[in-house]
């Protein structure tokens, strides 16, 4: 029950990130927006662990790991999310954002000897495909030459660094380093790295003062990332990076929810029968089913 309730939490929580993100693009550059979100929100987890008295010390290797978190999960997995959506529709963003399944099986048989669960694999691939029914419409506008090639190619490699982020924060957890003190001070390193590329870059550190502009980044420092990155890591190191990241899949349905009832977005035959297949894949997922729970494609060697 209670993983149910962080896979719940974390959906619907990042489910509205990505209409939050659209009010972020546009005066202020998206690296400097991200390190105001990070900066914030790894200052909240800080004052919350002072307050509360949590152990705030640890080894410098445990430091290194906590940075090397911070560079992939909380830095340049963001900084490409958000150049993608500059060329890219959400959608299709979030249809390459869900391929992190594959990604987080490959990565955790690599690095962590997990092994691959044929159950895994057959949810996941009903998933992608009730994504590719929901976006169709969008995958079949899809031109390579134009720049939207660029924006699919940023995709991707946020795909990629934000499940090493998934592995190595399931290796932080193997190792008992807390979750709220990991994400806090990984959090903190992120924000150095995002100033360090926006510095790099020549960007200017203004602020946008519109209501969408301050509410979308209190969402995105708070609920988006202080509270749902502790759910989904706690989920993560719960039930394993493959599992968790199936988060991935469904939350794309949320943001298109949210698109039908504020942007009038129009649903066909095609897209209901591709949310089913979703929700199937989902359930198949994380369901206890006798005749697969045991079964591997691959068992890596720890």
């Amino acid at each position: 029950m209670y993983n149910l309730f962080l896979y719940l939490t974390t959906v619907l929580i990042w489910g509205l990130t990505w209409i939050s993100i659209k009010f972020q693009l546009g005066t202020v550059s998206p690296e400097v927006s991200i390190f105001y979100r990070f900066a914030l929100a790894s200052l909240i987890l800080l004052v919350f662990c002072i307050l509360r008295k949590l152990p705030l010390r640890f080894t410098v290797r445990d430091h290194f790991f906590f940075a090397l978190q911070g560079l992939f999960l909380f830095s340049l997995n963001y900084i490409l999310v958000y150049n993608s959506e500059l060329y890219l529709s959400s959608g299709l963003v979030a249809i390459i954002f869900s391929t992190i399944l594959v990604f987080n099986v490959i990565f955790g048989a690599i690095f962590l000897g997990n092994p691959v669960r044929l159950q895994v694999v057959i949810g996941a691939c009903i998933g992608l495909l009730g994504l590719m029914f929901v976006f169709g419409s969008e995958l079949a506008s899809f031109n390579l030459s134009d720049t939207r090639l660029l924006g699919a190619v940023f995709a991707i490699l946020s795909v990629i660094s934000a499940s090493l982020g998934n592995i190595i924060s399931a290796r932080n957890q193997r190792h008992q380093l807390p979750i709220i003190q990991t994400n806090g001070i990984g959090m903190a390193y992120g924000t150095f790295f995002m100033l360090l590329i926006a510095l790099v870059r020549g960007s200017q550190f203004n602020f946008e003062l519109s209501s969408g502009y301050m509410i979308s980044l209190l969402y995105l420092s708070l609920f988006g990332s202080v509270i749902a990155f502790w759910t989904y890591l706690t989920l993560l190191g719960r039930i394993g990076p493959d599992r968790a990241a199936y988060v991935m899949v469904l939350f794309p349905i949320i943001a298109l929810t949210v698109s039908t009832l504020y942007e009038g977005l129009q649903w066909n035959l095609t897209q209901l029968i591709g949310v089913a297949l979703v929700l199937l894949g989902n359930v198949f997922v994380l369901a206890k089913i006798p005749w697969l729970v045991n079964r591997n494609l691959f068992q890596a060697r720890g």
